[in-house]
């Protein structure tokens, strides 16, 4: 669990970098930024498989994909879910909706909470709950105020939830399975980008073909990596309140490096979600100390059963 924690605050942190590293791709627009990334990202994948030691999976996957069309269709789902959710993520900080798709974040965790108690009966401690109510008034207050949800925000609350549910059923390795979903997604990229003459941009900025890109390509690998593989190791309601690190990150670099407006009012939307954030650390640090105490307390365990065992055996071959 402790290592489940930490490769989700890890991504959480990457994603938020990520961002603000759109800016650094112009004159790239959101649609050329998310084809280079899932080019770039698909030798990365790659990579991590063969670090991994998980080439003999990945062959048995795809060759089992050629032969079931039913397991075909299903990669071919979550693929193309997996792809909206990371285009509109490099989408939005280059058209001024980075805290529209920042709230759908929060929303997120919320979701994956409810989904994780009431589809896989989960239990939620007392902190847990605590968490869920700050997260719900601030969502309520959100409603109050502008009446809707905007469409950024609603697809990733909406749109992430089925995607995880479909991983689960799909029940393959995490970095096999995002290795095959980028497979399948990089076909189409690279038609993108011949269709919208965006090779032809990147020859001439050798900055943006030899630094930039590939650089895109590492980070976005590492945090979906890290992101998948701590879906894995987490209870999907953990995982869920986890969820609430990358948000808050994502404002603070939407207004403080992307230059966006945080009104007053916002903070009766934010501020009972911060605070749920600020229960999700507390919980996840109780988790961790328990963890650690419950390996400490094993070895003595075995010792002291050890020790019986040798105090029992000395105790017959007395008495024989």
């Amino acid at each position: 669990m402790g290592r489940g924690i930490a490769l989700s605050v890890a991504a959480s942190t990457l994603f938020a970098l990520m961002s603000a590293y759109t800016k650094w791709l112009a004159p790239l627009d959101g649609l050329d930024i998310f084809a280079w990334r899932m080019v770039w990202t698909l030798p990365g994948a790659l990579l991590l498989v063969a670090v991994r030691n998980r080439w003999p999976q990945l062959c048995a996957l795809v060759a089992k994909l050629a032969g079931n069309v039913r397991l075909l269709a299903g990669f071919a789902v979550s693929a193309t879910l997996l792809g909206l959710q990371l285009w509109i993520f490099l989408w939005a900080p280059l058209h001024g909706r980075a805290l529209e798709v920042s709230l759908g974040y929060f929303l997120l965790p919320l979701v994956m909470v409810l989904i994780g108690r009431f589809h896989y009966h989960e239990r939620l401690d007392a902190l847990q709950w605590a968490g869920v109510a700050a997260a719900a008034i601030g969502v309520a207050h959100e409603l109050i105020v502008t009446q809707a949800f905007a469409w950024p925000t609603l697809v990733v609350m909406l749109g992430y939830p089925p995607y995880f549910l479909l991983r689960r059923r799909l029940d393959a390795d995490p970095l096999v399975a995002f290795a095959v979903e980028i497979m399948l997604i990089a076909p189409f990229a690279l038609i993108t980008l011949a269709a919208r003459g965006s090779f032809a941009v990147v020859a001439g900025a050798p900055l943006l073909s030899m630094v930039l890109l590939p650089g895109l390509g590492a980070l976005s690998t590492i945090a979906l990596a890290s992101y998948l593989r701590a879906s894995r190791y987490l209870p999907l309601a953990l995982f869920g309140i986890l969820g609430y690190v990358e948000p808050v990150l994502l404002v603070g670099v939407a207004v403080l490096l992307l230059g966006e407006p945080f009104s007053a009012d916002k903070l009766g939307t934010y501020g009972p979600i911060w605070l749920a954030v600020a229960l999700t650390a507390v919980h996840s640090g109780r988790l961790l100390m328990h963890e650690r105490a419950q390996r400490r307390a094993a070895p003595m365990s075995e010792h002291h059963a050890s020790a019986e065992h040798e105090v029992g055996a000395a105790e017959i071959e007395r008495i024989e």
